[in-house]
């Protein structure tokens, strides 16, 4: 007995209606893939990229991770990006966390979760830059505002990136943006940083 069979029912159904709207959709996307869009987000289940800004399959480029960081020595994100940005062409990347995020949490928690500290350590120092404006808070907006700004610290991190640098360098339209969304609503909030060159990047805290 096949496991998950329900899944081979729900995809079966998924794709005849797809094709019942469209005969051609899956000949015309199996021929090749133009997004316009890197979306870089977290791993949460609740925060499908394609679903909650209504894209069909083949409009974005899609790395995801606990958190949505972009970390300089992570391999797999940094070649997502090289392969976004210099052959699939992406005007647009996108980084999109979200409230409530299981990641962002456990990095205010004083206490052991395993391997994973070793990811958290980034928003911990992210943390650190903000201690400030942070402490000053109840833990609630504690949380949110931690959220927001880990999304602009990943914002920076794809700017310094040898990729977008290079990008902008060599006269590449690319603009990187800064996304929130709640799981409570279903709504997307722009967190006001939109960069499209070097001379755009924030200067250090």
């Amino acid at each position: 007995m096949r496991l998950l069979q329900h899944l081979f029912v729900q995809n079966r159904q998924w794709s005849d209606e797809i094709k019942k709207a469209d005969p051609s959709f899956f000949q015309r996307l199996s021929l090749h893939q133009s997004p316009y869009i890197l979306w870089i987000g977290c791993a949460d289940s609740r925060v499908p990229a394609n679903q909650i800004v209504n894209l069909p399959p083949g409009d974005l480029f899609v790395h995801r991770n606990i958190a949505n960081l972009v970390v300089h020595t992570d391999l797999n994100c940094l070649s997502v990006i090289q392969y976004a940005v210099e052959v699939l062409k992406v005007k647009h990347i996108i980084v999109c966390g979200h409230y409530g995020c299981g990641g962002v949490k456990a990095s205010l928690e004083d206490k052991d979760h395993g391997l994973i500290d070793n990811w958290l350590r980034h928003i911990k120092d992210v943390y650190r830059f903000h201690k400030s404006e942070l402490d000053a808070m109840d833990s609630e907006k504690k949380f949110d505002r931690l959220c927001e700004l880990n999304i602009r610290e990943q914002v920076v991190n794809v700017c310094n990136t040898t990729v977008v640098r290079k990008a902008w360098r060599s006269g590449i339209s690319l603009t990187v943006h800064g996304w929130i969304y709640s799981i409570e609503d279903g709504l997307l909030r722009d967190l006001d940083i939109c960069i499209t060159n070097e001379a755009e990047l924030p200067t250090s805290e």
